[in-house]
């Protein structure tokens, strides 16, 4: 029965240096798709370069929190968040904001669902410390989320921080960040690897893979390009300290 590798990728946040040293890793291991769990823009410098890549590269991409707010920014909104706003052009803020939130896969006899935050909205975050009502509210079939077959096997993005948990039979998982890791300053991603649309049990695997990119080199662009909130954005690449937190 031949397996077929899925990469998911998330939390980009326009640093195409941490993009591309990923996009190179997962090619590198003859991977056959990609999905991206969103949040391509904000905080980082080329959020533009980053949607036209992912929208090349990627064959799944579904909408982040930032994706769904930043395009809609008003002029009286934070100069920095203005910045990353127009540093999109037109037609990427609509590609944008017309992401689905979901989406759904059957691999080895596991019904997996993917989305950004939480299966309520890209806007309601869930955290690695979690309460047994939220772990099961990940697999509730939702508006969001639609009907279908309740998964057994929830993966999503937002908090930037990579973990597994299984509990009964349902596996929920985080893959980190590509371009903002808050748990350690080296991109994450995960890779599935299973037989497509196989409804009874199969061989399957899910790993993480963390790849080193040059964090100097991203930081001299945002430099160079004038992007406000420099200093926060460096201290977050190179010690993975959340800027809320930083100087605490």
């Amino acid at each position: 029965m031949p397996l077929e590798k899925i990469a998911l990728i998330s939390d980009v946040h326009g640093n195409l240096t941490a993009l591309d040293a990923v996009l190179d890793d997962i090619e590198s291991r003859g991977v056959d798709r990609i999905i991206n769990l969103g949040d391509f823009v904000g905080k980082g410098p080329r959020g533009g370069e980053v949607v036209d890549r992912c929208d090349k590269v990627c064959d799944v991409n579904i909408r982040g929190n930032w994706d769904d707010h930043l395009p809609v920014w008003s002029d009286e909104s934070a100069p920095e968040m203005i910045w990353w706003r127009d540093e999109l052009r037109q037609d990427q803020r609509d590609w944008l904001r017309a992401l689905p939130m979901s989406h759904d896969l059957l691999l080895s006899g596991r019904h997996i669902r993917l989305f950004h935050a939480s299966a309520t909205s890209p806007h309601v975050r869930v955290r690695a410390k979690h309460t047994a009502e939220e772990f099961a509210g990940m697999f509730a079939n939702t508006a969001m989320t639609g009907g279908g077959p309740a998964p057994s096997m929830v993966g999503y993005g937002d908090i930037h921080d990579a973990f597994v948990e299984v509990e009964r039979g349902r596996t929920l998982f985080n893959v980190g960040s590509v371009g903002n890791p808050l748990d350690e300053p080296v991109p994450s991603y995960a890779i599935l690897e299973g037989a497509v649309d196989e409804p009874g049990q199969a061989p399957f695997g899910l790993q993480f893979v963390r790849v080193p990119y040059d964090i100097e080199a991203e930081i001299e662009a945002a430099a160079r390009l004038g992007m406000p909130a420099l200093e926060p954005y460096a201290v977050e690449l190179r010690t993975a300290v959340y800027r809320g937190f930083q100087g605490m």
